[in-house]
Formats: structure tokens, C-alpha cells, sequence
């Protein structure tokens, strides 16, 4: 498409304003607002973007609606900002639509309580999204009336289906890129809402410095700071927000609890799916008589575990490797707790609690448009990131944590650990 097609299409009929305490007033067309209203959007303003968090940081309170609807803002700025570098750009209409509508609903198929379902055997929600996408009649419909493709939609946010368009790899390469909108809106967003300044971006200056050159988006050299500010604020927000102490209590409270009644036959993977959080706890209490629900129920009271031991992956060797996968992490609980039961008669076997986050990359490979025109990779002397810096970053944070009860005491808990895993 032409630039001024691009523009027309972007800013004519664009007159509904959607006020974003990030973003300032949001701008989307009759057809896309009215996408914004379908049941199956609407339930992600009872889903907290960042789940428990709130009973640490009490603002973070924001829901995947708000981030969703400033993720599709950041992909309209991001196409605006391309087209008004470039006389043409291989895009169409329809895929310029899909690719807004898919800002919007990328997180629709998204799980309560932030991550703490991610290790579990479940499917992605991106995928989950997809499939609602096509699926739903209501939702297929709204898709078509803004003039998007749902098929294409799907495509975009759900990279398993098979789509070899050069439009739609694009479009994906942006909305799950270095510097996606996703990334931008919720690092800034929940710094926002919990209080800190970490994780705020210079968003403006970022999309202006993004360029289309042989089928890429890149990154103008003159920008290349905003790629280290990316990731230093993704590296804080981990330390401070995403993994705090009580922020990982809770949600391996809650992995726990479900890992458990999976394992039990108790519920099934299927009853997770395209539920709010008030929906979530709802299941949980309907299951009254199964004891280890009580984590979750718990949680919801900010009644948490607390952490008793902190460990570097390689301290102890045997417990980190069963503690990475989920079977033999129960195995690895029910030894310690075996341990500790002798002292501590009320202890329960649930209330033993491992956790150990997901591993996190704090590398970029986003292509640099150099000041001669040359598009080349950062070069490990350009920042003060490189690869080992990143992997020092993930191994500072990424620690393994036990979490008991308050009545435990760390002497204890320390020589449980210690007479279980030390290898004699």
C-alpha cells in the first residue's frame, strides 16, 4: 500500500476515544470499538494483568483489557510511524486491520492469575486465542465487521497455524519482537500501576526510530540506548515486581494446588481454559473438600508462605534438576516435608512448597539500520549487555526458593535441605 493509503486508512472515522491513564486518549474507529465490547474481550477486565501482585504493590490492579487495548494503540502507532518513513509498504488493507485487531485480542485466550499456570501442561493461550477467534460466533463476526480477517487474526497471534504470507510474518515479527508493543505497553504499564520507575520506556522516541528495510523491521543506530533501557527495565521489573519474594510465594502457592488436583484426577486441564479470576476462585471453592485448594483460597487473603531457604541452581545439584521438572518437584516437596513433619506436627504435606521461575532472556537480536544505510546485528561492544552480562542478569534473578509456613524456622528448613540434598 501507498503511504497516504496507509495514513487514510489509519486516521478516517478514527473519532472514538478510549482514555488510557498510560497512553493518554486512544483512538479506534465504530467497528473496532464495537470489537472492544464482545463478551469474550470484555472478560479480560476481571483477569489482573499481573495477578497476585497486588497484595504487594496495591495499585497493580490493572487488567489484560487495559494492556490489550494499549498493546493494539502501540501496533497502530508502530504502522503509522512505518508508513510515514516509506512511500509504499507490502501491506493490505485487510492485513493492516487483522494486525490491529490482533494487538487487541492477543490476550484473550489468557489464563487468571498472570503466570501462575505457565509451567503446567496446558495450551498456550495464544493458541487458545486462535481457536476462540474462529470459533466464536460473536467475536468471528466483529472481526469481519471491522474489515480484518479473523483467519489472518488468528494467524498473527497464534504463530502454530500455518500461514507462509509474507504479510502475516511481518506482522508477527512485530507483535512478538525486541521491540513489540506487547513488551512496551506492559513494562511501562505495570511500573505505572505497582508504584516504580523502572520499567517506563521512552515509547515515543522507540516507534519513531523503527524502519522497514528487505522484509525487517529495524531499529535506527542512533536509537541503539532504547534496546539496553528495554531490557535493564525488564531485568528491574523482574527483580522488583514479576519475582518478588511474595509475588512467587503466591503463585507457586497456586501452581501447587493445581499441579496437585491435575495429578489427582481432581480437576482437568480443560476446566483452566477462558476463565476470569472470580471464575478461577469459584472453581477452586467448589472443590471445598480438597484440602490443598486451601493454598489458593489462601492467596485470595494474602495468607502466603513464606520463603525459608534461597538457593543458586547449582548449590544443590540433585534437588535443582528434580525441582525443574514438575513430576519429581512433588517428589522432591514430599522428601522434604517427610524431613521437617518429625519437628512439626501440623506441617502438611501441600504447604511444602519449591519454586523456580521460568528462565528469562535479556538478549536482543533487533537488526540495526546504520547510519550509512548498512543494516547489520548489534555488535557485542555496543552495549553494555552482551551475551554474558544477559545470562549473568538470569542468573542473579533465577534462584531456587522453598516456601513454608510462618512457624518454620529458617535453621530448620536450611538443615531439612541440607541432610535431604547434600548427596550422602
Amino acid at each position: 500500500m501507498r503511504r497516504e493509503e496507509i495514513l487514510n486508512l489509519l486516521y478516517d472515522g478514527f473519532i472514538h476515544s478510549v482514555k488510557d491513564p498510560l497512553w493518554g486518549n486512544i483512538a479506534m474507529n465504530e467497528s473496532l470499538k464495537a470489537l472492544l465490547e464482545v463478551r469474550e474481550v470484555q472478560k479480560l477486565a476481571r483477569i489482573k494483568q499481573n495477578g497476585p501482585t497486588y497484595h504487594i504493590y496495591p495499585g497493580s490492579v490493572h487488567t489484560r483489557l487495559d494492556h490489550s487495548i494499549g498493546v493494539y494503540h502501540l501496533s497502530r502507532m508502530m504502522i503509522l510511524s512505518l508508513a510515514t518513513k516509506n512511500e509504499n509498504l507490502p501491506l493490505t488493507r485487510e492485513g493492516i486491520l487483522s494486525f490491529l485487531t490482533a494487538g487487541l485480542l492477543h490476550d484473550i485466550g489468557h489464563f487468571p492469575y498472570a503466570h501462575s499456570l505457565k509451567e503446567l501442561s496446558i495450551r498456550e493461550h495464544e493458541e487458545i486465542a486462535g481457536d476462540l477467534i474462529l470459533t466464536n460466533h460473536d467475536l468471528f463476526s466483529a472481526i469481519k465487521i471491522t474489515g480484518a480477517s479473523p483467519e489472518m487474526t488468528a494467524a498473527i497471534i497464534d504463530k502454530g497455524i500455518n500461514d507462509e504470507r509474507d504479510e502475516v510474518g511481518l506482522y508477527r515479527m512485530i507483535l512478538s519482537g525486541p521491540l513489540d508493543p506487547d513488551k512496551l505497553d506492559y513494562l511501562s504499564r505495570d511500573a505505572y500501576f505497582s508504584g516504580v520507575p523502572y520499567g517506563t520506556q521512552n515509547t515515543d522516541y522507540i516507534i519513531k526510530s523503527l524502519d522497514y528495510r528487505n522484509g525487517m523491521i529495524v531499529l535506527e543506530e542512533d536509537a541503539l540506548v532504547s534496546i539496553e533501557h528495554v531490557l535493564f527495565s525488564k531485568y528491574l521489573m523482574y527483580k522488583t515486581i514479576y519475582w518478588h519474594k511474595g509475588v512467587r510465594s503466591a503463585t507457586s502457592m497456586i501452581k501447587k494446588a493445581l499441579l496437585l488436583a491435575l495429578k489427582d484426577g481432581v480437576i482437568k486441564y480443560e476446566d483452566l481454559y477462558l476463565k476470569d479470576d472470580s471464575e478461577f476462585i469459584e472453581m477452586a471453592r467448589s472443590y471445598s473438600s480438597y484440602e490443598p485448594f486451601s493454598l489458593i483460597e489462601r492467596v485470595e487473603h494474602n495468607d502466603l508462605l513464606e520463603k525459608k531457604v534461597e538457593l543458586s541452581l547449582d548449590t544443590y545439584p540433585r534437588l535443582s534438576m528434580m525441582a525443574q521438572d514438575l513430576e519429581r518437584r512433588l517428589e522432591a516437596e514430599r522428601m522434604l516435608y517427610e524431613r521437617l513433619k518429625e519437628k512439626y506436627g501440623s506441617l502438611k504435606e501441600y504447604e511444602t512448597v519449591i519454586d523456580i521461575p521460568e528462565p528469562v532472556n535479556f538478549e536482543s537480536s533487533m537488526l540495526l539500520l546504520r547510519r550509512d544505510g548498512r543494516l547489520s546485528a548489534i555488535k557485542e561492544e555496543e552495549t553494555v549487555l552482551p551475551r554474558e552480562v544477559g545470562a549473568l542478569f538470569s542468573s542473579r534473578l533465577r534462584k531456587l526458593s522453598i516456601f513454608l509456613p510462618h512457624y518454620v524456622s529458617l535453621s530448620d528448613a536450611e538443615n531439612a535441605v541440607m541432610e535431604t540434598f547434600d548427596g550422602r
